[in-house]
Order: C-alpha cells, then sequence, then structure tokens
C-alpha cells in the first residue's frame, strides 16, 4: 500500500469514527431528552400524524428531486452551477396554466369538474409539450450564454447564470403578474382531486394529488436514471464528466453531449414545474427561487454530480421541510434545512453519495 493510499484509507477511517460518535451523541441525546425535541417527541406522541405528515415529505421530496437532478447533471460535466435551472421549472407551472387558458378558450375548460377523459387528454398533450419547451429554453440558454463563457473564469460564467436567472424571473412575473394565480379560475374544482385514494395501515392517507406526483416523477427518474447508465448518449455524459477534453479526442462530440445534458436538465424541471402548478393548483413568478435553492441544496447534501445523491437527497429534504412545517415553524425551514446540510458536510464533504476529485487542468 503506497503512502497516499494509507492516508486516504485514515482520513476515511477518521471520518467514519466521527459519523458513529454522532450517530451515538445523537441517539443518546433522544433516549433521555427526546420528548422535548419538538420533531421526534412529536412522532413519538402520534405515529399516526407522523406518518402522515412523513408520506407527504416524500411526495414533495420527489417533486424536488427532479430539479436537482438537473443541477447535477449539468455540475458533473460542466462544474457550473445553473441557477437559471430554478426559472426554467417556474416557466413549467407559467406553460401549464397558459395551456389550461388556450384549452378554456376553445371550450374545453379544465377543472375539477371537467370529463376525466378531457383532463388526460391535456395532460397528454401539455406535459410533453412543457418539457420539449422547456428543454429547448435550456439548450439555448447553454449554447447562447454560456458556451461562448467556457473558457473564460469560473465567475463569468457564474454572474451568466444568475443573470439569465433574472431574465426569466422578470419575464415570468410579466406574464404572470406579482402574485400567485389559480390554475383554475372562478369557484370550479382544483384539477387534482384532494380525495382519499386508499388509507395504509389503517392510518396514513394516500391522496389522488400523492399518486399523479408519484406517476409523474418515478418513472421520469428512472427514465433519467436507465438513459445515463445504458444508452450510447448517456455513455458520452458519463465519459465528458470524467475528462472533457480526453472525451473529445476519443471521438465525442463534447459540445452535442453538452446541449444534450442541457436538453435534459431543462425537460425535468419543465415536468416538475407543471407538476407543481398541479399539485398546488397555481403557478408564481418566484417559485424558482425556494424550489432552485430547494434542489440546489438537495443535490449538494446527496453529493453533487451524483444521480442517486440528488434524487434521495431531495426526497431527505422533502421530509424535512414537511416534519418542519408541522412540528416546528414554516419560518425556520431555511435554517432547519441548512443546519442538516452543514451537519453532514462537515463530517462527509462530499455529500452523502459524491466521491472526492482531483482538480481539473
Amino acid at each position: 500500500m503506497t503512502d497516499a493510499a494509507r492516508v486516504r484509507e485514515g482520513r476515511e477511517t477518521r471520518s467514519r469514527v466521527r459519523a458513529v460518535i454522532v450517530v451515538l451523541v445523537v441517539a443518546l441525546f433522544l433516549a433521555l431528552w427526546g420528548k422535548d425535541v419538538p420533531i421526534w417527541g412529536g412522532c413519538t406522541a402520534s405515529l399516526t400524524v407522523c406518518g402522515n405528515v412523513f408520506s407527504i415529505g416524500i411526495f414533495q421530496g420527489m417533486i424536488i428531486a427532479l430539479i436537482a437532478l438537473g443541477y447535477t447533471l449539468v455540475y458533473g460535466i460542466l462544474q457550473l452551477i445553473n441557477f437559471a435551472n430554478g426559472d426554467v421549472f417556474m416557466l413549467g407551472s407559467l406553460l401549464a396554466y397558459e395551456s389550461v387558458a388556450i384549452f378554456k378558450a376553445a371550450g374545453l375548460p379544465i377543472s375539477g369538474a371537467a370529463p376525466i377523459a378531457q383532463i388526460i387528454l391535456w395532460l397528454a398533450l401539455t406535459l410533453p409539450i412543457t418539457m420539449v419547451l422547456t428543454a429547448l429554453l435550456n439548450a439555448g440558454i447553454e449554447r447562447y450564454a454560456y458556451r461562448p463563457l467556457r473558457r473564460a473564469p469560473t465567475v463569468a460564467t457564474l454572474i451568466s447564470a444568475i443573470g439569465m436567472s433574472f431574465i426569466l424571473q422578470n419575464a415570468g412575473q410579466k406574464v404572470l403578474g406579482a402574485s400567485p394565480v389559480s390554475l383554475v379560475q372562478g369557484s370550479s374544482p382544483s384539477i387534482l382531486s384532494s380525495a382519499d385514494v386508499f388509507v395504509l395501515f389503517g392510518e396514513i392517507h394516500i391522496k389522488f394529488s400523492h399518486i399523479f406526483v408519484t406517476a409523474i416523477t418515478i418513472p421520469l427518474l428512472f427514465a433519467l436514471v436507465w438513459f445515463v447508465a445504458n444508452t450510447r448518449q448517456g455513455k458520452a455524459m458519463r465519459a465528458v464528466a470524467q475528462d472533457r477534453e480526453a472525451a473529445g479526442l476519443m471521438g465525442i462530440n463534447v459540445d452535442r453531449t453538452i446541449s444534450l445534458t442541457f436538453l435534459l436538465a431543462g425537460a425535468l424541471a419543465g415536468g416538475a414545474g407543471l407538476v407543481v402548478a398541479l399539485y398546488n393548483g397555481q403557478a408564481w413568478w418566484f417559485y424558482g427561487t425556494p424550489f432552485g435553492l430547494q434542489a440546489f441544496t438537495a443535490a449538494v447534501f446527496g453529493g453533487i454530480g451524483n444521480l442517486k445523491g440528488a434524487a434521495v437527497g431531495g426526497i431527505i429534504l422533502g421530509i424535512m421541510i414537511s416534519l418542519n412545517a408541522y412540528y416546528i415553524d414554516p419560518r425556520w425551514q431555511e435554517v432547519v434545512v441548512f443546519g442538516l446540510l452543514v451537519v453532514v458536510l462537515i463530517f462527509k464533504p462530499t455529500g452523502l453519495f459524491g466521491s472526492a476529485q482531483s482538480e481539473r487542468a
């Protein structure tokens, strides 16, 4: 074993020991004073309520995971935080709103009172069109805002990403107005029913809106993982992420591969935006900021550049947000989320599933 390997193994061992110590300390603390800790005490007092809050967090986390995958895909290839990704997500909700308006103008109003076949037709048309439009927009942002700066200092690309974020936010505000707008106008019921579909273990209520979120997000998550792992273009993406220059020398079209990455990230963000618009029943120009921040945090939490890490990080973050909102206070959301992130990064700086990478020349 080389000296470098011994040093690496020693660091990993010390990191694992610190993690075990922290877990033991937390377990001892909860055993002695757990009833006084808001989330732990609340869950132990009523497992029924805790189970319902937990399940809501899982469904919210699925949406965050979709957006986080876009951040981690782009970062894995360019080492760039695409801040505009959250606002591309916001445009997904805007397109859902505009689609409902178009159908209403065509004499096919979309609401909870509409025939189920009409709603399915609207969704079957709106979801793919939204994903295609947001994918093309994201690829256009890469082509005209990022690619000319690829060899410029990192801060130049970062400023360009922030600038694109502000441009998209203002475009969304111009179309939607300053306040959130309901997808369904008047007294019509929401598109997604809030009725229970079934009850797990006799206690945990699974609603139709939860089934809808799962039916859209899970196939998209698995489709992306399969695409990256098994297709030729997916392998090209992994090669470019590992070494861009070497991949180019081996005949891979680097520019096309990067554009494909932005296409995928934009499609996922747009699909997530439509899901959120239906889940919340409204569109809002400011959606990109809170959801984008949560998704970026989830990507870092899970290990940025790692697809599995982004998905797991998003779901964990959704659960923490839901538990905090019910048991503590929604105003403490950032404190709880970022406090957890800081604790994880102290003991594992690369995130839950990330691995250390050497600096690229």
